[in-house]
């Protein structure tokens, strides 16, 4: 049966195209219409009314299921077994469907199982966001997310652990090129590999389809990183031992690379945040507005699950960041969390965009947010796959 899905405005991943139609038929988009032609017979008409708009589901480019944004995840998660973590697990991806994120980039599990949560879906997918999975990111003995089990040393290893993922089911490689805030040890500004691991990881990966992210906190590493080709450059901090430091020769080495910018944006409002300090703040937002200016893409990865401030469902919360000092137009920035989204995470046309053949993952909200990012949080009704979902995150899983 074709469904008819009505709404007073339409954006759909890179332009508003005011009112019209979303046709969908077997979990993808048939036709957007905007033209008010007569609807195709039998089909199942849904109006949410004129001040309603329909937009691609939203994407998260960078989030960690496996953590229960508490106050110590990491403890949290080293304290609980598979079973516990697969249903926060659930939880967690229940929350991010119910704001209207039908797509999540998990960039950091342990044992593999954001893939055992995808495949517990795989007869019913809609009941949870798709998920591209990174399985445990790759890290140095000892380095960054070391407890999530991904320690690699040697490039015989690195191609070897990048080869595993693969065959297990994964989309996408993440590597700790840094060291990074949530292991003792390791540090910020100081890179984890050697340029030339880096590239034989990225060069194994494209080889076997799949995208690569660099977790990038130092200054150093991110030259290494852009040498080495990946795919995106997760946070961007441009730390050195003195904070970060961006300077205009990086800044200009990123534009023009091809590399996407996931950048860490999102908080719940009122909670702290490292961005939440003017020291932070006003060397970080001024470079990645540059960079936006600059033409580099840009995408939100919001890291949720790391802290009590980055919930599931916090992406919402990122767009007036993008439009504030980031420095995009509200129509950049809702691009940014869709169709630039999609790209990034290797799902161009399929996601993150209202065009024929694309799947028909949807948010429904109560007014236009390109007037007010609220309306992003005044989710009215999401579809997955064509199927109007239920509240997920009350379910018992």
């Amino acid at each position: 049966m074709i469904q008819a899905i009505r709404a007073g405005g339409l954006f759909d991943g890179t332009k508003a195209l005011g009112p019209g139609t979303v046709l969908v038929e077997d979990g993808r988009i048939k036709d957007v219409d905007t033209s008010g032609a007569a609807m195709p017979d039998g089909a199942e008409v849904v109006d949410f009314g004129s001040e309603a708009w329909i937009l691609p589901g939203l994407i998260d480019t960078h989030v960690h299921l496996a953590f229960d944004a508490g106050e110590d995840p990491v403890r949290r998660l080293a304290e609980s077994d598979d079973d516990h973590v697969l249903t926060q697990m659930w939880r967690a991806a229940g929350k991010a469907l119910d704001a209207g994120i039908t797509t999540v980039r998990d960039l950091g599990d342990r044992g593999y199982l954001s893939l055992k949560l995808r495949e517990e879906a795989a007869a019913v997918p809609h009941i949870q966001p798709h998920i591209v999975a990174a399985g445990p990111p790759i890290t140095s003995p000892g380095g960054h997310c070391h407890f999530l089990g991904g320690e690699v040393r040697g490039r015989e290893a690195l191609i070897a652990a990048v080869r595993e993922r693969r065959e297990r089911g994964c989309d996408v490689v993440k590597v700790m090129a840094s060291g990074g805030r949530m292991t003792p040890g390791t540090a910020m500004h100081r890179p984890q590999f050697r340029p030339e691991d880096l590239r034989a990881v990225v060069d194994e990966a494209h080889r076997l389809g799949m995208t690569a992210a660099a977790h990038v906190h130092s200054a150093e590493a991110i030259p290494q990183a852009l040498e080495a080709g990946f795919d995106t450059l997760e946070h961007l901090t441009f730390f050195t031992e003195n904070g970060p430091d961006p300077t205009p020769a990086l800044l200009d080495r990123i534009t023009g690379s091809g590399v996407t910018a996931s950048l860490t944006l999102g908080s719940l409002p009122g909670v702290q945040t490292p961005l939440s300090s003017d020291h932070w703040g006003s060397r970080l937002y001024p470079a990645w507005a540059r960079l936006h200016a600059l033409g580099v893409a840009i995408t939100a990865g919001t890291d949720a699950g790391i802290s009590r401030a980055k919930p599931h469902d916090v992406l919402p919360h990122a767009v007036a960041e993008l439009a504030g000092p980031v420095g995009m137009t509200p129509t950049e920035a809702l691009a940014s969390m869709t169709s630039v989204a999609a790209a990034a995470c290797g799902l161009p046309d399929v996601k993150g965009c209202l065009k024929r053949g694309a799947d028909a993952d949807l948010v429904v909200v109560g007014g236009d947010p390109l007037l007010d990012f609220a309306a992003l949080r005044d989710v009215r009704s999401v579809y997955r796959l064509g199927h109007s979902i239920e509240p997920v995150g009350l379910l018992c899983w």
